[in-house]
């Protein structure tokens, strides 16, 4: 048997506990480049943790996910962050929970829809990705080095992914 997680809508204050929401929407930007060039600045804060880490920069192309989901593990990455941008106008699924030990009565999902990204601060618990409808490629920003950087739990009862109309449309 497995729990309800319902959908949210993703908006930056809402995420802001996780990381940061990618958006050209109400992003600072002023031109340069002789005003040929429009810069949308700072979008995401990309940590990068200990001092022998580097920045990889990845692209995942993510299957699509049948419906109805069951959640039934999570992961993050305890030295860096990890950013997902879509490199087209895709629908897709964000679940997580706080850095810090796993606790199931904090997680949270949301539907992005476009090309919104995510970034995931350091530590925090995240699903894979959750790319719906079609094969959908992401720009991927995160952390390399000599540590490891990626814990894996299962968890002990599954979430299913309860989806409100107005989340997912």
């Amino acid at each position: 048997m497995s729990r309800t997680l319902l959908l949210e809508p993703l908006t930056r204050a809402a995420f802001a506990p996780f990381g940061d929401v990618i958006s050209l929407d109400g992003a600072r930007h002023f031109p340069i480049n002789g005003g040929t060039t429009e810069r949308f600045h700072d979008l995401a804060t990309i940590d990068l943790g200990e001092p022998d880490g580097r920045t990889l920069v990845n692209v995942f192309r993510g299957q699509p996910r049948a419906l109805p989901f069951e959640i039934a593990m999570m992961e993050r990455h305890p030295h860096g962050s990890q950013a997902f941008i879509p490199l087209s106008d895709v629908r897709y699924l964000v679940v997580v929970a706080p850095s810090g030990p796993f606790d199931e009565r904090q997680m949270r999902a949301f539907a992005v829809q476009g090309r919104v990204g995510v970034n995931y601060a350091r530590g925090v618990w995240h699903h894979p990705l959750i790319a719906l409808d079609a094969v959908a490629d992401f720009l991927v920003i995160d952390r390399g080095g000599n540590l490891p950087n990626c814990d894996e739990i299962e968890l002990a009862q599954r979430y299913r992914l309860s989806f409100d109309e107005l989340a997912v449309t």
